[in-house]
């Protein structure tokens, strides 16, 4: 018998007899941790009964780590847990070096929610040589239709521990909760967050695959149902990894419709426009941004897809995130929203966008255009000091270093500043988060009156575009902005999401140039497959044009995520 489960979307389901989360139509889905309503939420203030990490010893390949992990499950459900509750994460170190997309794209057969999430190459990750992290399957997801609480937060962090500091939820988090949800979304919910149940590591040096088993006695998800699940989950893993070829075969593209319209982008900016030049008007910038959908002659392998924006490297985070059942959210995004470890905090400010020059002469042309231009400046200053004010809010000793320089990624370039701070304590994590999101950068500002400018004139849902997209560990998290991204639906193709900032000065004309080219930086490495060739080659060559030529009249328009 399977009855609904109050409080989530109608792709789930609770099945009576089992006494299991059933996904309607594919797979089980473990325990789903966020808990509705204060009284339960008073009772799960505490950290789960039992919190470990395993590490067995270190094998040649995947395979052999496989049959470990498969004989550590034996040993488990020989010897349980006497606890109401715990996670418990088995790893085996490998000593081949293997990449992370490569495993998970092994497990393309599996119908099971999958994450996967690649840091900056020399950013602090948590363990020095971690490069990437891939998962799939759930041994914990937390979800709920309301925003993003600080009893959520405080129902996954029962679940991590400094003592264990490989254990984290990955997930996103929607742009505006309060906004209608579109179909495409239903599955994420106002946030997701997943804890994998089969996990694989990239290091520099080697690899790792984990297993991990959580179960709460309260959530009605015991012991036995983790491990069976798990069980359950393991024998479909392929220990058989291929290096997949990086780049989908050409294909043909039977739709591209953007919303808005070039024509309807034309009335909302001078919309925009108008109400930011209003003298009783507080706004100062506004965010706009745009869907673009396209639909292919075949489907498009969002991990194919993935791994050709990983040119950017080490300035940028490329991420994957899918409930069961549900499109993918991919993205590759330059723009951190903060990074903690432990106390210690970090943020960023981005702002400015131009294109990279076809010879160093031109590039650097680019550079001081950016640099000097005064709109970019008070855009860029905007941004900065809003973020500051925000981390004096919960930290002491806020640095600002550098205050504004170029950071400089394979073909755009933007005015870039780092900011640190000191927590005053770690349960502040929820309060940065919630204040930084979102920023100047992705939404304007003031905030409220820009998003209510949004809400009026945005017709799409963004959903987790442009929202908070990373990880909560125990004694460290890390969290990006989730731009330059799509999300990419089996049979039904991509979309693809780009945004703007609109300031005084602004053109309709060079701002949706500017659109095209944030939307070439997603799609550039599938252009020619994908019919986003011209349009990214125009993006390119035509704003770059327009901005260098309008700068010497000081009409260069403030360009942002």
């Amino acid at each position: 018998m399977i009855e609904s489960d109050v409080g989530t979307n109608a792709l789930f389901a609770f099945d009576v007899l089992t006494q299991r989360p059933v996904c309607q139509g594919c797979c089980y889905l473990s325990m789903n941790g966020c808990r509705e309503g204060y009284e339960q939420h008073a009772r799960a203030r505490k950290p789960v009964g039992i919190i470990e990490t395993r590490t067995l010893a270190t094998v040649a390949s995947p395979a052999m780590a496989m049959y470990s992990l498969n004989l550590a499950i034996s040993e488990l459900k020989s010897a349980p847990f006497g606890t109401s509750s715990g996670i418990v994460r088995v790893q085996v170190p490998i000593e081949e070096q293997v990449e992370a997309i490569d495993w998970l794209h092994s497990q393309n057969h599996l119908l099971l929610p999958r994450c996967f999430f690649s840091g900056r190459k020399h950013s602090p990750n948590g363990e020095a040589n971690l490069v990437s992290v891939a998962g799939v399957g759930s041994a914990v997801f937390f979800s709920q239709p309301h925003p993003f609480s600080y009893w959520d937060w405080i129902s996954i962090r029962r679940f991590l521990s400094e003592r264990c500091p490989l254990v984290r939820a990955y997930g996103a988090i929607r742009f505006n909760a309060e906004a209608k949800v579109s179909s495409e979304w239903l599955a994420f919910g106002s946030f997701y967050f997943v804890i994998p149940q089969v996990e694989f590591n990239e290091l520099e040096g080697g690899s790792m695959l984990i297993i991990t088993i959580a179960w709460d006695n309260d959530l009605s998800w015991s012991w036995e149902n983790a491990i069976n699940a798990l069980q359950e989950t393991l024998c479909k893993v392929s220990s058989s990894i291929v290096n997949f070829p990086k780049q989908t075969p050409p294909t043909l593209i039977l739709s591209s419709h953007n919303i808005p319209s070039k024509v309807d982008w034309d009335l909302a900016v001078n919309r925009a426009l108008q109400m930011i030049e209003r003298n009783d008007s507080l706004l100062t910038k506004v965010v706009l941004a745009r869907s673009t959908r396209v639909v292919p002659t075949s489907n498009i392998d969002p991990l194919a897809w993935l791994s050709c924006l990983k040119v950017e490297g080490e300035n940028a985070y490329q991420f994957l995130l899918q409930p069961p059942n549900a499109p993918a959210f991919i993205g590759n995004t330059p723009e951190q929203l903060f990074h903690r470890k432990w106390l210690h905090i970090t943020s960023e400010a981005l702002a400015g966008t131009r294109a990279r020059g076809a010879s160093q002469a031109l590039d650097r042309q680019i550079e001081l255009d950016l640099l000097t231009s005064p709109k970019d400046d008070i855009e860029f200053t905007i941004v900065r000091d809003t973020i500051k004010r925000k981390v004096e809010a919960v930290c002491e000793r806020v640095v600002i270093k550098p205050e504004k320089m170029i950071r400089k990624l394979p073909r755009i370039q933007h005015l870039f500043a780092q900011l640190s701070g000191r927590l005053r304590r770690e349960e502040d994590e929820f309060e940065i988060l919630s204040s930084l999101h979102p920023s100047p950068a992705v939404c304007g500002f003031p905030t409220e009156e820009a998003q209510l400018l949004i809400a009026k004139t945005e017709v799409f849902d963004r959903g987790m575009y442009a929202g908070p997209v990373g990880w909560f560990g125990g004694g460290e998290s890390e969290f990006a902005v989730g731009i330059r991204s799509a999300l990419v639906e089996k049979d039904r193709g991509a979309f693809i999401y780009a945004g703007t900032g609109i300031v005084k000065g602004s053109s309709p004309y060079l701002e949706w140039d500017e659109l095209e080219l944030k939307t070439s930086q997603v799609c550039f490495e599938h252009a020619a497959q994908y019919g986003f060739h011209q349009v990214a080659q125009t993006g390119l060559a035509s704003e770059t044009k327009s901005r260098l030529q309008m700068s010497s009249t000081d009409t260069v328009s403030i360009v942002n995520d």
